[in-house]
């Protein structure tokens, strides 16, 4: 099979990265002939990351997708003679037009309140329907479509698709609802990441363990995405943070792992990036010496395995969470959207999370107190949910390659 990817990278948010991993893993799994293109909106940093022989990564940097490689695919539609040519000199455009199937794995699509990533959403997938090769959205959250502009762009773009993976049952509703019938009930293929001995031999050359020996160790994983609403609304979400972190290394008496769940090692930009934002909460901690925070962009599979190592996790990071539930670490989750909710859902968890506007400081610490009397149980409930979970996140590989084998 040649499989064309687009919407996750290796770089940056490592919640896309252990999706496009994942997939990769499995897909080879069952075909080891399979090969990939990564259409990357980080060119150079994924190349640079990228570990497997079978992926080549091309440049489908935003304004490169936006205008050149769309452009291209319409031309190679309308003028078949140039096609060759087209393809020759747009090598992505050969790239996808040859490929069996094209994966959108655009964590969250076509959501209301979102406007300004509709372009991207819509730039992503128009080349590949003006090539002809079948598109499937992998699992992610999708909808409402309420707002005019977002509900006629799903409605012109969604029936197209080939096969759309709803990552939970808020969006399969909502995709219900606007009237599709390509819709598979699914589960985010992250939860599928395996972690193998050489991920956990890299944590240990980047962290001193000795930090996990006690077993109380709490997970924390703020967001910048949290953060941009948060200031939009008056709050101040560093000092927010930094006041959690202090109640648990203070009163608590808890060492508390910082996690930047999204990172660009080479860049101060903060898109798809937490480390700057982790940076000034750990310059503003009273007990830094009780805090761990490793300011390095490590790989999301390195990730999962310390994660897997705290007792707790607070989580505002998707795929931070992704990663504790996966592991059976009981998690508490302060989110901004339905996809938070709707995973816990599968875990019977919702009780567990709370959008941000709503955390006030004591509500935290009574969820806290909550999570922490209830840990033994939840991490019961946790680890007989998750093995119906993973099926069926693994279902839509299944998906994948009916597809690209028509």
């Amino acid at each position: 099979m040649k499989i064309a990817i687009i919407g996750s990278a290796f770089a940056g948010n490592k919640g896309a990265a252990a999706m496009l991993e994942s997939s990769i893993q499995h897909l080879l799994a069952a075909d080891p002939e399979t090969r990939f293109i990564l259409l990357s909106m980080y060119p150079g940093s994924d190349a640079r990351l990228n570990t497997y022989p079978q992926m080549r990564v091309l440049d489908a940097s935003p304004l490169r997708l936006g205008v050149l490689l769309n452009g291209a695919a319409l031309l190679h539609r309308l003028l078949p003679p140039a096609r060759r040519m087209i393809e020759r000199i747009v090598p992505e455009i050969g790239a996808l037009a040859h490929a069996d199937v094209l994966l959108d794995e655009g964590g969250i699509t076509f959501v209301d309140g979102r406007g300004k990533f509709l372009i991207y959403n819509v730039a992503s997938i128009l080349p590949a329907f003006f090539l002809r090769t079948p598109v499937v959205k992998v699992a992610q959250a999708m909808g409402p479509f309420t707002e005019t502009l977002n509900r006629f762009a799903a409605r012109v773009m969604l029936p197209r698709v080939a096969a759309i993976i709803s990552r939970g049952g808020i969006t399969h509703r909502h995709l219900i609802d606007a009237g599709l019938s390509n819709v598979h009930d699914g589960a985010d293929l992250a939860f599928a990441l395996e972690v193998g001995a050489a991920d956990i031999a890299r944590a240990h050359e980047h962290v001193e363990m000795s930090f996990f020996d006690g077993g109380d160790v709490v997970g924390f994983s703020p967001s910048a995405v949290l953060r941009k609403s948060a200031e939009a609304r008056g709050r101040d979400y560093v000092g927010e943070v930094v006041a959690q972190i202090d109640y648990l290394t203070g009163e608590l008496g808890r060492p508390v792992f910082l996690v930047a769940h999204s990172a660009r090692a080479r860049t101060a930009k903060t898109h798809n990036n937490d480390l700057p934002l982790c940076r000034e909460i750990y310059a503003r901690v009273a007990a830094p010496q009780r805090v761990l925070f490793v300011d390095e962009e490590l790989s999301s599979q390195t990730l999962r395995y310390l994660i897997s190592l705290c007792q707790v996790f607070v989580a505002s990071r998707f795929h931070a969470m992704v990663s504790s539930l996966a592991t059976g670490v009981p998690t508490l989750v302060i989110g901004w959207s339905h996809k938070y909710r709707e995973v816990l859902d599968m875990f019977g968890q919702a009780d567990l999370a709370v959008a941000h506007q709503d955390c006030t400081e004591a509500r935290f610490r009574a969820m806290l107190a909550d999570l922490l009397a209830r840990r033994e149980q939840i991490t019961g409930e946790l680890a007989r949910a998750l093995p119906a979970i993973q099926a069926k996140a693994l279902e839509q590989i299944r998906v994948i390659e009916a597809i690209a084998r028509r």
